[in-house]
C-alpha cells in the first residue's frame, strides 16, 4: 500500500476509532464489550499471520486509549487535596504508560529482520578497518583477551589494523600492546571520558570504517566480514550495530533460579525494538559491537561529548544529517555482564542520566533532520528510562485506600474492573505475541521494580539540570568469595513491602468487618488484588538482591571439539571437551587412565591445525575430567581465545520457549518461596557452622 492509499483508509477509520475511545457505557455493557473484545483478540490470535497480527496491535491500541479517554473524562473528581494530588499522580503514571505502549508498538509492529550481505570476492575493494578498544581502569586479565580476539578477525592484514585505547595511561599495558604488535594510543587527559578517548584515537588513525569494542567484548572471526558488506552497497550507511552478548550470568541470572531459563533483560532491546528502529533508520549506537564510517562521524566533529551516553547521541547526529544506520540482529561478540547488583544498579542509572541528558539538550522531538518515526522512536527510548517514578506510584497506590481510606479512583470498583481488564489482557496478549521469545509476561515489571527506586532522583536532577552528573566506567571481572543479602540497594523495596503488607492485612479485616467499617468489599477486594500483585513483584525483586558466590574467574562455555590427552607415561588417549574457558576444560573421561597416570597436555584438534596446552588435573570420575590449563604464551592464548571465545558461531543460541503468561507469572511466585526457603536455609547453616565454632573455644578456654 502506498503512502497516500494508507493516510486515505486511516482517515475513513478515524471516526469509528473515535466511535470506540469515546463511547460511554455503564458497568454491564462495558464488561459484555470488554469480553467481546478479548474473546475477538483470542480468535485472532490462532492466525500466524503479520497482517493479523498488525489488526490485534490496533484493537489493543484502542481498548488502552479507550481506558485512557474513560479515566480522564470520568474519574478525575475528589473529595479533598490529598486526594487529588495522589489521584492526578496516579492518573500521569497511567497516561505514561499508555504513551509508552503506543510508542513501543510503533517500535516492534514492523521489525527489519536483516541478514549478512557478503562482501566482494575482490578483496581490493574491502574498505579499511581501525579496530578500537578503549579502557580506563579496567584490569588487563579483562582486556587481554579482547584484543586478541580482536587480532583473529578474518579481515585482510594490510586493511585491518588494531589500536588499544588507554586512558589510564599504565605501564603494562604498553608492554602488553608492544607484545602481541597492536597501536596503543594514550593522551594527556581524560576529557569527556570513553567519547574524548575515542576522538583522540580519530586524530592519529586513518581507517575508513572504525570498529569499537568495549574492552571486555571479544568478537568472533566473522564480525567484519558479516558486518562491512553493507558499507559498500549503500554509501550513505554510517552505522551498523550488532546485539550486546553476554556470556557470563547477569544479576537476575545468577541470584534468580527462574532467570536462567528464560531471556535476559536486553533479548528485548536487542531483538524487536532495535530491529523496529531500523526499519525506521533509528537504530541506536551502543558503544560497542559497532562498525561507523568515519567520513559520516567527521561530519558531526567526532562522538558525540554532550552527554554520558555519548553512544545514542551519536547515532542520533548521524541520523540528524541524513545518513543511515542498520541492525543485524546475530550475536558476533561477546562481554561480560555485571556481576553484583549494585553495579547494574549504577550502569543503568548512568544510562538514564544520559538518555534524559539527551532529551533535554538535543530532544529528538525539535531540530532538522528526522522523520517523525525517527522523532518517536528515540522519544520512546528516553520517556522508558522515566519509568522510575510512575513505577514507585504503582507500587505504592494501593496503600492509599488500604491505610489512609483515599478515593484516588472516582469510580466503583465494577465499572473499574470493566475498564481495565480489556486493556491490561489485551495489551499483554499482544505483547507476549509479537515479543514473548524476548521478554517473558511480568518479568519487565521486574526488572525495572529493581530500578525504579534508584531512578527517581538522578532522572529527575537531570530533567531539571542536564549538565549534572559524570562518565562512570562499570567495574567488569570481578569475584565475590562468599555470598550475602545486598540490603542496602533493596532498602526501599523492603520498606514499601512492609508496607503493602500492612495494608493486605488491614484490608482483609477491613472486608470481613465491612458492615462495621462501612465500606464497600468490592473495592477493598479491588485494592487487596492490586497489592498483593505489587508485593509479588516486589518481593521478587528483593530476591535480585541474594548475591550468590561468583569463584570462578573464567566462564565456562560447553563446546565439543576433538582432543588428545597425552599423559606422563608417554600415553595419549583420543576424546573430545564437553566444555572450555581461558583457564580450563573439562573433557569426557575416555578410561580410568587419569586416576593413576598424571596428565601433562592436550591437543585441541581444529580445523586449522592442533592447539597443545599444558594442563594439570583439578578433579576427575568415570564420566569426565577437569584440568586446570597452564600459563601459556601470549602466542598461544591467542589461539585458545580463537578456539574458545572467536568462533564463528559461539554466541549463536536456539530461540527461547514461546511466552506462557500463567507459567511466567507461577515462575515470579516460585522465585519469591525460594528467596525465603533459600534464606531460612542459610541461617541454618551458619547456625550450624557457629555451633561448633562456640564449642571449640569453650573447650579452648
Amino acid at each position: 500500500m502506498n503512502k497516500i492509499g494508507f493516510y486515505l483508509l486511516l482517515l475513513v477509520l478515524a471516526p469509528v476509532a473515535a466511535v470506540i475511545v469515546i463511547t460511554p457505557m455503564d458497568s454491564q455493557k462495558q464488561y459484555i464489550f470488554g469480553l467481546i473484545s478479548i474473546l475477538m483478540m483470542f480468535l485472532l490470535g490462532f492466525s500466524k499471520s503479520r497482517k493479523i497480527t498488525v489488526v490485534m496491535v490496533i484493537l489493543s491500541a484502542l481498548m488502552s486509549t479507550r481506558y485512557i479517554w474513560w479515566r480522564t473524562t470520568e474519574t478525575l473528581h475528589f473529595n479533598s487535596e490529598t486526594e487529588a494530588i495522589l489521584g492526578i499522580g496516579l492518573y500521569l503514571a497511567e497516561l505514561y504508560v499508555w504513551l509508552i505502549l503506543i510508542l513501543g508498538f510503533l517500535q516492534t509492529t514492523w521489525p527489519l529482520k536483516r541478514t549478512i550481505e557478503p562482501l566482494p570476492d575482490d578483496v581490493s575493494l574491502w574498505p579499511t578497518v581501525d579496530v578500537y578498544v578503549p579502557t580506563y581502569n579496567e584490569s588487563l586479565d579483562v582486556v587481554r583477551d579482547t584484543v586478541l580476539a580482536a587480532q583473529c578477525i578474518d579481515y585482510p592484514r594490510d586493511k585491518l589494523k588494531v589500536y588499544l585505547l588507554d586512558d589510564g595511561k599504565r605501564p603494562e599495558f604498553a608492554v602488553f600492546a608492544a607484545d602481541v604488535g597492536v597501536g596503543y594510543i594514550t593522551r594527556d587527559d581524560n576529557s569527556h571520558a570513553k567519547a574524548g578517548n575515542l576522538n583522540h584515537a580519530m586524530k592519529i588513525t586513518k581507517g575508513e570504517l572504525i570498529c569499537v569494542f568495549d574492552c571486555d567484548h571479544v568478537a568472533t572471526r566473522t564480525f567484519l566480514q558479516a558486518t562491512v558488506g553493507p558499507f559498500l552497497t549503500d554509501p550513505k550507511l554510517a552505522l551498523l550495530q550488532t546485539p550486546h552478548y553476554f556470556y557470563s550470568p547477569d544479576p537476575f541470572e545468577r541470584n534468580l533460579r527462574a532467570a536462567r531459563s528464560i531471556p535476559n533483560e536486553g533479548a528485548l532491546f536487542y531483538g524487536p525494538v532495535q530491529q523496529g528502529n531500523d526499519n525506521w533508520n533509528a537504530t541506536f549506537f551502543c558503544g560497542s559491537c559497532a562498525v561507523i564510517r568515519r567520513a559520516a562521524l567527521e561530519e558531526i566533529g567526532g562522538f558525540a561529548v554532550e552527554t554520558v551516553t555519548e553512544d545514542a547521541h551519536t547515532a542520533l547526529k548521524m541520523q540528524r544529517r541524513g545518513w543511515g544506520s542498520a541492525f543485524l540482529a546475530i550475536p558476533l561478540a561477546a562481554g561480560l555482564a555485571t556481576e553484583r547488583l549494585g553495579l547494574h544498579v549504577v550502569q543503568r542509572t548512568r544510562w538514564a542520566r544520559g538518555m534524559t541528558q539527551i532529551f533535554r539538550v538535543d530532544n529528538p522531538l525539535l531540530g532538522r533532520g528526522l522523520k517523525w518515526q525517527q522523532r518517536l522512536c528515540y522519544l520512546n527510548a528516553m520517556l522508558h528510562f522515566q519509568f522510575g517514578l510512575p513505577r514507585v506510584v504503582f507500587l505504592t497506590a494501593p496503600l492509599a485506600y488500604l491505610l489512609f481510606n483515599l478515593n484516588i479512583i472516582h469510580s466503583s470498583a465494577s465499572l473499574i474492573f470493566a475498564y481495565v481488564l480489556p486493556h491490561l489482557v489485551m495489551s499483554l496478549y499482544v505483547n507476549s505475541r509479537m515479543n514473548g521469545r524476548f521478554r517473558y509476561t511480568f518479568w519487565g515489571e521486574i526488572y525495572e521494580t529493581v530500578m525504579c527506586f534508584h531512578l527517581v532522583i538522578p532522572t529527575l536532577l537531570t530533567m531539571l539540570s542536564p549538565k549534572h552528573g559524570k562518565f562512570n566506567v562499570t567495574d567488569k571481572g570481578g569475584l565475590l568469595d562468599q555470598g550475602f543479602f545486598d540490603f542496602h540497594i533493596v532498602r526501599p523495596h523492603v520498606i514499601v513491602a512492609a508496607l503493602l503488607g500492612i495494608g493486605i492485612a488491614a484490608g482483609v479485616v477491613r472486608a470481613v468487618m465491612h458492615d462495621y467499617f462501612g465500606v464497600d468489599p468490592y473495592v477493598i477486594a479491588l485494592n487487596v488484588g492490586w497489592a498483593i500483585f505489587s508485593l509479588i513483584i516486589l518481593m521478587a525483586a528483593i530476591a535480585v538482591a541474594r548475591e550468590t558466590r561468583q569463584v570462578r574467574k573464567t566462564i565456562r562455555i560447553e563446546v565439543q571439539i576433538p582432543a588428545i590427552i597425552h599423559y606422563a607415561s608417554g600415553i595419549s588417549s583420543r576424546t573430545r571437551t564437553s566444555d572450555l574457558s581461558m583457564g580450563g576444560a573439562q573433557l569426557d573421561a575416555p578410561d580410568n587412565r587419569h586416576e593413576s597416570d598424571e596428565i601433562e597436555e592436550i591437543d585441541l584438534l581444529l580445523q586449522s591445525g592442533a592447539i597443545t596446552i599444558p594442563v594439570s588435573k583439578i578433579s576427575g570420575d568415570d564420566q569426565s575430567i577437569r584440568l586446570r590449563f597452564a600459563a601459556m604464551p601470549l602466542a598461544r592464548r591467542r589461539e585458545l581465545v580463537r578456539v574458545v571465545l572467536a568462533r564463528a558461531d559461539a554466541w549463536i543460541q536456539p530461540e527461547y520457549k514461546k511466552d506462557n503468561a500463567l507459567l511466567s507469572l507461577g515462575t515470579i511466585i516460585r522465585t519469591v518461596f525460594e528467596l525465603f526457603w533459600l534464606s531460612w536455609k542459610d541461617r541454618r547453616a551458619k547456625g550450624k557452622d557457629a555451633a561448633p565454632a562456640a564449642a571449640k573455644e569453650d573447650s579452648a578456654a
